[in-house]
């Protein structure tokens, strides 16, 4: 059990350094940085808990139910999360400056990073 609560506490931690990305080393690794705060926090809300044993335990009648309540499956719905969030946060303009790198190149990747990380996420989960 105490195993259980220190990974608890090292993901909270992970969590909150990704929240603002400060130690990413690339404008793609701070995008990506940024949708895991984002992505794991709409996976909290979509399922209504933080604990990551439970939702991993969750059976495919458990998801459909809540696909249901939430009217999206989960893959999409993270997705979308981080894609407003981008949106809604000006993250191209924001990184692009931060890096000196083309807002063309943040954009490109909005779409194709919010799919990736949710993949990953979902695969941590299983």
């Amino acid at each position: 059990m105490q195993g259980s609560q220190e990974n608890k506490d090292a993901l909270k931690l992970l969590l909150k350094e990704y929240e603002l990305a400060e130690n990413s080393e690339s404008p793609l690794e701070q995008l990506g940085q940024m949708y895991l705060f984002v992505g794991i926090n709409s996976l909290y809300n979509y399922v209504g808990t933080e604990d990551i044993q439970l939702i991993g335990s969750f059976e495919k009648e458990r998801w459909d139910e809540l696909a249901e309540e939430q009217k999206s499956e989960i893959a999409p719905h993270l997705a979308n999360k981080m894609i407003a969030f981008a949106k809604k946060e000006n993250l191209a303009q924001v990184i692009s400056q931060k890096w000196s790198s083309p807002k063309r190149e943040i954009n490109n990747n909005i779409m194709n990073m919010a799919r990736y990380i949710t993949e990953g996420i979902l695969d941590a989960i299983e």
